[in-house]
């Protein structure tokens, strides 16, 4: 049951990631980010009424910071999903796993010029350079469509979610119930995409345009209680370790969609290049979960 939750969850990301597509042709990142805050706090209040969670919370700077980091990744990757291919933005968003492997083998490495001897990271340094040969190989055809910027944007995604990663677990080990997490979460989102606008302003409204945005809102606060339902239901580092594998079925959702829906023409290079990332990854997941039991798992 765990596995299907996670399974669900990048699903459900993957359909966002649809939506989101359709919108930004017709309204701005900052739009997208304070309309999701909007039909996110809808969402998770009636939520957490109907199943009788409280809102309030002990811990409001935590919260806060956690939706600093989270809307920064949040914005870069609904930019890279209006000018990247779906598939080649989902695959940069989720190289999070990576940039945690690459924070440590920092640790490591610091600890070794201290003198205290850390575990041997060759292996998980090999994972790293394979994965970001892959975003060479990805972005290559981004840079043959004047897209480079989007891509650096979508790449940038992944180094803020991998941050955003840690806090969602510091929050969830001190008792924070996920519904109030996502929450605050879409509460940060709305104040974030309020700000956004008064640079961007709001583009015209349309009503058949704006059907877009209400699936954007459920379908991220779905995707975001099955994730963390997969998580918590985690009992030992094996099944956590399962759960963070199983998020990148998300980029093969996302490459059908891209193919399906969207008709993308991604060269052979950017296929390899996903596949490179996609193996290189769970490597790196794997890597790490060997070299430090208590590092933070991903979550999307």
């Amino acid at each position: 049951m765990q596995a299907a939750w996670m399974i669900l969850s990048s699903f459900l990301f993957a359909s966002m990631g649809v939506c989101i597509k359709y919108a930004s042709a017709h309204f701005n990142s900052s739009e997208l980010v304070f309309y999701r805050g909007i039909l996110g706090i809808l969402f998770m209040a009636g939520y957490a009424r109907a199943r009788g969670v409280s809102l309030r919370t002990s811990v409001p700077a935590v919260h806060a910071w956690r939706s600093v980091i989270g809307v920064t990744s949040m914005s870069a990757w609904f930019y890279a999903i209006a000018h990247l291919p779906l598939a080649t933005a989902m695959t940069l968003n989720y190289m999070s796993s990576v940039w945690i492997a690459v924070f440590l083998v920092g640790g490591a490495l610091m600890l070794g010029r201290s003198g205290r001897k850390g575990p041997s990271q060759g292996p998980l340094v090999l994972a790293i350079l394979a994965s970001f040969a892959g975003v060479v190989m990805l972005l290559r055809p981004a840079v043959d469509q004047n897209q480079m910027f989007a891509g650096l944007v979508g790449l940038l995604s992944g180094l803020a979610s991998a941050f955003a990663y840690m806090q969602v677990m510091a929050i969830s080990r001190m008792g924070e119930p996920e519904t109030r997490t996502v929450f605050y979460f879409a509460v940060g989102t709305l104040v974030a995409g309020a700000l956004g606008t008064l640079v961007t302003g709001f583009s015209p409204w349309n009503w058949m345009h704006a059907v877009w945005l209400l699936p954007i809102g459920i379908l991220a606060s779905l995707g975001q209680l099955a994730m963390t339902k997969a998580y918590s239901m985690s009992e030992n580092h094996g099944g956590t370790l399962m759960v963070a594998n199983l998020q990148y079925s998300g980029i093969v959702f996302a490459a059908l969609y891209s193919l399906i829906l969207f008709g993308d023409n991604i060269p052979w290079m950017g296929w390899a290049g996903m596949a490179l990332i996609i193996v290189s990854a769970i490597a790196a997941t794997v890597l790490r979960a060997r070299a430090a039991p208590n590092a933070p798992a991903e979550e999307h």
